[in-house]
């Protein structure tokens, strides 16, 4: 039979993945008449590495691509048409042939403390077991209060929210927008101001991953870009692209557009809390790859060499 789809989306095939292509959907049909039809949007669900290694640390097994390689790879093939993805999973440097210039509107960036024991970090006793699978998110923990301790905490949003009910450990940490896009409130939820701890690269941010050739895709595409979000994502992943962030980096980021003025912070930090940097810089939004770069290479002055050594980069 011949397949009636007009687009094929290829996705990772978590609850909160599809709910991310499902809005894709949505959207594409709100936009454009011929895409209306049920069987007009197909979304293909691929798994990827990180998906299928769930016992050990990203870091171990390879780093940044683990949930976008194979997607890639159909999207090269023909296989689909578009790939969604949560941003802050994104490599800084696409495969030759891909694009992605189409940015939805950011959801909320920040972290979400989640705990039955305690209201945020600073309350948890001393001694206080947190599970997170985010090197950032552990090494910011670590660096605000060295008294407790941090263990790896894979699989998806229910898997986490599972292992807290149970007791596995006293509090953990997932991104406000994931929640917020399966309609989750669990007991015990507080957002973390970004201020307290700033967030992942791109966080909360989903981006339409296509062949830079692909003409009728680029049109179908151009009614979903948000033009602010895109800004603030460019900006954050040019910090990131300097310090060549992979995995057993962590590297925070949070630009604000606030008319004229792109206002970004980054930072990086060993993963045991020990020494973190720093750095702010306000310019104009259409520098926003030029300021991520700016505050990319003054964070590199400062951490200096030994910084990057100890990360295992020099």
């Amino acid at each position: 039979m011949q397949n009636k789809s007009l687009v094929r989306i290829g996705t990772r095939g978590s609850q909160l993945a599809l709910a991310q292509a499902s809005e894709v959907k949505a959207r594409l049909a709100a936009a454009h008449e011929a895409l209306r039809d049920p069987d007009a949007v197909e979304i293909v669900v691929i798994s990827t590495t990180g998906d299928r290694v769930q016992d050990r640390p990203l870091a171990d097994i390879g780093g940044k691509g683990l949930f976008t390689k194979e997607i890639e790879e159909a999207l090269l093939s023909g296989g689909i048409d578009l790939a969604v993805h949560s941003m802050k999973d994104v490599p800084t440097v696409l495969p030759d042939g891909l694009i992605i210039d189409c940015i939805l509107e950011r959801e909320d960036p920040r972290d979400a403390f989640l705990s039955t024991k305690a209201a945020g970090i600073d309350e948890l006793p001393a001694g206080s077991v947190v599970g997170t699978s985010s090197l950032r998110r552990q090494a910011l923990i670590l660096s605000r209060r060295s008294d407790l301790k941090v263990v790896s905490f894979r699989g998806n949003v229910g898997t986490r929210l599972r292992k807290l009910e149970n007791g596995d450990v006293d509090a953990t940490l997932l991104a406000v927008a994931g929640l917020n896009r399966l309609t989750l409130q669990p007991a015990g939820t507080t957002p973390i101001p970004a201020d307290v701890m700033l967030p992942a690269v791109a966080q909360g941010a989903i981006g339409i991953e296509r062949r830079e050739s692909d003409d009728r895709v680029a049109v179908l595409l151009a009614p979903l870009n948000h033009a602010e979000s895109a800004i603030r994502v460019t900006a954050e992943r040019a910090l990131l692209a300097v310090l060549d962030g992979s995995c057993r980096t962590p590297i925070a980021a949070h630009a604000v557009l606030s008319g004229d003025r792109l206002a970004l912070d980054g930072l990086v930090v060993l993963p045991d809390g020990s020494q973190r940097h720093d750095a702010a810089l306000e310019g104009a939004p259409g520098d926003a790859a030029a300021l991520g770069r700016e505050v990319g290479l003054q964070l590199k002055r400062d951490a200096g060499a030994e910084f990057f050594r100890l990360l295992g980069q020099g």
